[in-house]
């Protein structure tokens, strides 16, 4: 007859069964992240349509006005995922990512590596540690049994969210940072040394990065439950039929001198901008785009190679390219109708100088299931939370950490950040977002007790 020590361990640890509560829902709730976005849409409309005066065909013109305001965006990320997927799996670079992948020895070691790996990766980029995490798991996946690949996943895209809560490249401390940024009449300018680096919002990252780490290596399902890699994306070598003949065509075509070229002059415009700009400077989005299509140039180095790559991890962009635009959509009725800021004005008027960054946190959160931008979502809330924070005597500074933790917080709930990562491993959303939710829920309560304590403390 079993023990219950040996029920327990079937049932793996508390980590896991609680983890596992929030993957069941999911499984059960959340449909395909196309229909999930679609479904959000229809209730932002309805929303929007009930509790402002627009109209039913206000909204369906917010719907088609807001549609076509994230079509840069998709193409920036549509364009992301197929050359960062593509450089991921030259031959070269997957003989990179085994030797990282490999540093770590145990399933436990793996989530760890690959957690540092995104943490850092977060510093520099947000696109570049969303698609190279997943990445970098699917690698560790393939050269160690006992991964649980879905949690993988959701961990590293943690460490996305949680890098923008202090790297210089988030979209509101480089805003207010900058002279002539559109709230300097409220709050002057505030360069990042009192934003992204003042003592409560680094002493509450690091209690947040520390926490989420060890609950994801905690997590850890009994042998039975593992639900282990099985892709083969990063595996695919490109084969290509020789040319019968030899023409000069074909020489262009095969041509290594071609790809260097334009490799070196990639090489050139990197230096001068880290030269001009600075190293974070420099990364922006367009740069990383920019910078995976020269180093492509290099791990495919003739036009035939690198054409055929491209076009066998273009099937991974279908998602992000169709999906990116109904969010624009959303985001132009919550904004457009004034709904946005209904919901911000009945937090604030709860408001006191000790709550604020606590309502500034939760309906920052509540405002980000429906506009996941944070530039577009400064432009709502912004105008709201600022002068009420200034007029209760709050430190902006914490105003603007409580809102910028709650712009990320919620990016674990609504996918349109995840739909990258999944892309690249193809992935369902259902097989990630309960364990996204699980991380959330943890992450939630730690940050609303820090903002509740810490200002008045540091």
């Amino acid at each position: 007859m079993p023990t219950a020590e040996t029920l327990n361990k079937d049932r793996g640890n508390i980590f896991w069964r609680i983890s596992k509560k929030f993957q069941f829902a999911a499984e059960k709730i959340i449909p395909d992240a196309f229909v999930f976005c679609i479904v959000l849409a229809i209730l932002t409309f309805l929303l929007g349509w009930i509790f402002t005066k627009s109209t039913f065909l206000n909204m369906v013109q917010y719907w088609y006005d807001g549609f076509w305001t994230q079509s840069a965006f998709a193409f920036q990320m549509t364009i992301m995922v197929v050359v960062c997927a593509t450089f991921a799996k030259a031959p070269s670079v997957r003989k990179g990512l085994d030797k990282l992948a490999g540093i770590a020895k145990t399933p436990k070691g793996c989530m760890a590596v690959m957690m540092i790996f995104g943490y850092v990766a977060s510093f520099i980029n947000w696109a570049f540690c969303t698609v190279c995490t997943p990445i970098l798991a699917m690698r560790m996946a393939k050269n160690m049994k006992g991964l649980h690949f879905p949690m993988m996943v959701a961990a590293g895209y943690t460490t996305m969210i949680l890098g923008q809560c202090m790297g210089p490249s988030a979209t509101v401390y480089a805003m207010v940072a900058g002279k002539g940024h559109q709230f300097e009449n409220i709050i002057g300018v505030l360069p990042q040394n009192l934003t992204t680096y003042n003592p409560m919002n680094v002493i509450l990252w690091f209690i947040l990065a520390i926490v989420v780490m060890i609950v994801s290596i905690m997590t850890v399902p009994p042998k039975n439950e593992i639900v282990e890699f099985h892709g083969n994306i990063a595996d695919a070598d490109i084969q290509l039929e020789e040319p019968e003949e030899m023409t000069p065509a074909e020489r262009m075509n095969s041509s290594r001198i071609i790809m260097y070229v334009v490799g070196v002059i990639g090489i050139v415009y990197a230096v001068m901008s880290f030269a001009t700009k600075g190293f974070l400077g420099s990364l922006d989005l367009n740069f990383m785009i920019f910078l995976f299509i020269t180093l492509n140039c290099f791990a495919y180095n003739t036009p035939r190679k690198f054409i055929a790559a491209l076009k066998d991890s273009m099937s991974l962009s279908t998602d992000v390219m169709i999906q990116f635009p109904f969010y624009g959509a959303i985001m132009g009725m919550m904004t457009m109708s004034g709904f946005g800021q209904i919901v911000i004005d009945g937090m604030s008027h709860i408001a006191t100088q000790a709550t604020m960054p606590l309502v500034t946190y939760i309906s920052a959160c509540i405002l980000n299931l429906f506009i996941p931008s944070q530039g577009g979502q400064i432009i709502v809330q912004g105008p709201i939370i600022l002068p009420l924070g200034k007029s209760l005597g709050c430190y902006m500074p914490d105003i603007l950490n409580a809102f910028v933790y709650g712009d990320e917080a919620t990016n674990l709930l609504q996918p349109l950040y995840l739909i990258p990562a999944l892309a690249v491993v193809n992935v369902p959303l259902k097989k990630v977002w309960g364990y996204c939710a699980y991380i959330f829920v943890i992450m939630f309560v730690i940050t609303c007790i820090g903002l509740r304590v810490l200002p008045g403390l540091v």
